[in-house]
């Protein structure tokens, strides 16, 4: 009943948002409009509510040695990646390890169901609201998860972390009480998601081709001018790079993400001593939109794209979209911004892998720092440890202390390595220093995650059961890449980084249920700027931040300011904890 119910009144409130939103709500149950039982139901709701937190004080005293003396199940969400060739994300020899393992463990069954990743908040939106959510959810989005709170479809998880604190060290141990409480309201004590952690706050590189620079007798650039400069140079000199396929060369590329995909040049401009309160208040939207310096940035890429120096269908290819990294594999791309390791993931069909099978053995990417900030260095803003996942429990779920139990069981730093790593001989193999190296897979061992993340969800980064070997393996963590232009982009991607810092202030509630909207208006903005005229620029970027400010930005900058206010006062700082 509880699920039917919360069913009802999710979905009904999601037609709601997703028509403010422009979108298109989901289906709901196919309950008669005039039926009155919908409505009695409602007013026990409370009751429902209380039900989770009196079954599981009872299950407490089931588990024997950490095992429920009569079998669970829960449900774990799982992202879908779409990867050509990919194993099956519900069942593989990962997925069968953790459903064995939590059985033998704490007689829990697990099974996976999968959310595509491209639209993963769209699909949870509309599970959350057709009562269907996995038990155990996660999303890059706080403010999904926030929203659902607020209409009652989401577990507090306060008082359940800390009954069964010693039920879960591994989950304790891993996250530590910056990760578990990140996002516990200093007003109510509420707590609606914990936050996976980070092993590694690497987020953005530019990378380079390697066999340009040395066809062309040029060293890597170390300032934006120079960047400038060797994208003239590779546009100038096409036809000794591409010969026959001269026209389609692609200086530099981003894709329709252009916040995202172009952060470290955006970064470059914002002033790297800002405030805390600076940073926090235009820190709703982590694509740097509202910073100061963001506009500039980008006119430089509006400058670039007028120049023929950029890819010029980028605005139109979307999420999932392969016609980019299609184009870098055949040795079209000259540079582009992305991921820390993205021409190195995916072992035989890698980008660098393609490369050097279509081009040569010299064609390869590397990573470079060349976007220089006002101050001589090449600041970079990075996340804190926590900042990835969110992981929450929705109402429906009625088996928390199970759920629980699961996040513990997938945080113990044996069970981390083995998803790492797989089986030694199948999909990695141990050097004589004691790293191990990776290597390609095929049929269900497969990762269709670098590091296995989509099953690691408290682990985010390679974390190995020792930090040695951790850091011995990051470099051979690549199937057929050398390790040392690893070992060069990890060392860029942590070069001048400025760490966010944890600002509680309390829910913002102007963000709820804005979030979805205000992300495509920005995305909007930054490629209709991106592509505008030189002369339409500054119109183009005027009027869209106007109406994205508009449209509820405004009032979240405005009602971080008062919050922060509330809490720090005068200072423009975080207090030290």
């Amino acid at each position: 009943m509880k699920k039917k119910v919360l069913s009802l009144l999710l979905a009904g409130t999601m037609v709601l948002l997703l028509a403010a939103c422009g979108g298109t709500a989901p289906a709901t149950p196919a309950e008669p409009a005039s039926e009155p039982a919908a409505e009695e139901p409602v007013a026990e709701e409370p009751a429902a509510e209380e039900a989770p937190a009196e079954e599981e004080a009872a299950a407490g005293g089931e588990l024997t040695d950490g095992k429920f003396a009569d079998t669970r199940h829960i449900v774990v969400e799982v992202y879908d990646r779409g990867n050509d060739g990919g194993s099956d994300p519900t069942n593989n020899m990962y997925t069968k390890y953790i459903h064995d393992g939590m059985l033998a463990d704490h007689n829990v069954e697990v099974e996976f169901k999968a959310v595509p990743r491209w639209t993963e908040v769209d699909e949870i939106n509309n599970l959350l609201a057709a009562g269907e959510a996995p038990d155990v959810c996660l999303t890059y989005s706080y403010a999904t998860i926030q929203t659902y709170a607020n209409m009652g479809g989401v577990q507090d998880l306060s008082e359940l972390v800390e009954t069964y604190k010693a039920d879960t060290p591994n989950l304790w141990n891993w996250l530590g009480d910056v990760n578990m409480y990140w996002d516990k309201s200093p007003v109510d004590g509420t707590l609606w998601a914990i936050e996976g952690k980070r092993a590694t706050t690497n987020r953005i590189n530019t990378f380079v081709r390697q066999d340009w620079l040395d066809a062309l007798d040029m060293k890597a650039p170390t300032t934006t001018q120079e960047f400038e400069d060797m994208l003239i140079a590779f546009k100038d000199n096409a036809d000794k790079l591409l010969g026959k396929d001269a026209k389609k060369i692609v200086p530099y590329s981003v894709s329709y993400d252009v916040g995202w995909r172009a952060a470290t040049l955006i970064e470059s401009f914002m002033d790297p001593k800002m405030s805390d309160f600076d940073y926090y208040v235009n820190g709703f939207d982590d694509r740097k939109f509202t910073e100061e310096g963001t506009k500039d940035a980008v006119k430089l890429l509006n400058k670039w794209y007028n120049a023929g120096l950029m890819w010029n269908d980028f605005a139109i290819y979307g999420e999932g979209d392969t016609t980019e990294d299609d184009m870098m594999k055949a040795g079209y791309v000259g540079a582009f911004t992305h991921n820390w390791d993205y021409p190195f993931r995916n072992g035989d069909d890698s980008i660098n892998a393609n490369l050097q099978r279509i081009v040569g053995e010299d064609a390869k990417f590397v990573a470079i720092d060349p976007f220089d900030s006002k101050d001589g260095t090449h600041t970079k803003f990075v996340t804190s440890t926590a900042g990835d996942r969110k992981i929450f429990f929705p109402t429906t779920n009625e088996e928390p202390l199970a759920s629980l139990l699961y996040l513990d069981w997938i945080s113990d730093p044996e069970h981390i390595q083995y998803l790492q790593l797989g089986d030694e001989g199948v999909t990695c193999k141990k050097l004589d220093d004691g790293s191990y190296e990776t290597l390609s897979a095929e049929g269900d061992a497969i990762m269709n995650s670098g590091f296995n993340i989509d099953y690691t969800i408290t682990c985010n980064g390679l974390h190995l059961a020792d930090d040695k070997l951790t850091e011995l393996s990051i470099s051979h963590s690549y199937a057929g890449i050398d390790p040392e232009i690893v070992i060069e982009a990890n060392k860029i991607a942590n070069t001048d980084i400025r760490k966010e810092k944890c600002v509680n202030v309390g829910e913002i509630s102007s963000e709820s249920g804005v979030g979805e909207a205000l992300n495509a208006k920005r995305t909007e903005v930054y490629d209709n700027a991106v592509v505008a005229s030189e002369a339409e620029f500054d119109k183009v970027w005027d009027d869209g931040m106007a109406d994205y400010m508009g449209a509820g930005g405004q009032d979240i900058k405005d009602e971080r300011t008062a919050k922060w206010q509330e809490v720090y006062g005068d200072t423009d700082t975080v207090p030290a904890p």
